[in-house]
């Protein structure tokens, strides 16, 4: 299954030796099972946060750009603990969090405005 998931998404094949899920241990020794999704989610959360100005129109716009950062200060760098962290998401971002869509988008895995 390995081999065949390689071969339809990398660009350079594997080397036959390869056994990058037996060489993976960042979940699988060492406690850092949750440390390691924590780092995962922290990108997600970043990513859709970003395409805040993304979609705003912000990165082209200054005036956009300030508004959308002052979003972003009245929010999330604002309120910090003093208000349960999805709340805070939301508040900025008008959605829950945990949509991977921006994260994937910005990786390259789906075209521009792609869902």
């Amino acid at each position: 299954i390995e081999k065949g998931v390689a071969d339809t998404v990398l660009i350079a094949k594997p080397l036959p030796e390869a056994r990058p899920l037996c060489s993976f241990s960042h979940i699988f020794s060492g406690g850092y099972a949750a440390g390691y999704y924590s780092y995962q989610w922290s990108k997600v959360l970043s990513a859709d946060a970003f395409s805040a100005f993304d979609e705003g129109g912000g990165l082209s716009d200054e005036a956009k750009a300030r508004d959308i950062g002052q979003r972003l200060a009245s929010t999330l760098l604002a309120l910090g603990g003093g208000r349960a962290p999805a709340k805070v998401f939301r508040d900025f971002r008008g959605h829950d969090a945990g949509d991977p869509t921006a994260l994937l988008r910005y990786s390259g895995l789906l075209p521009a405005g792609g869902k």
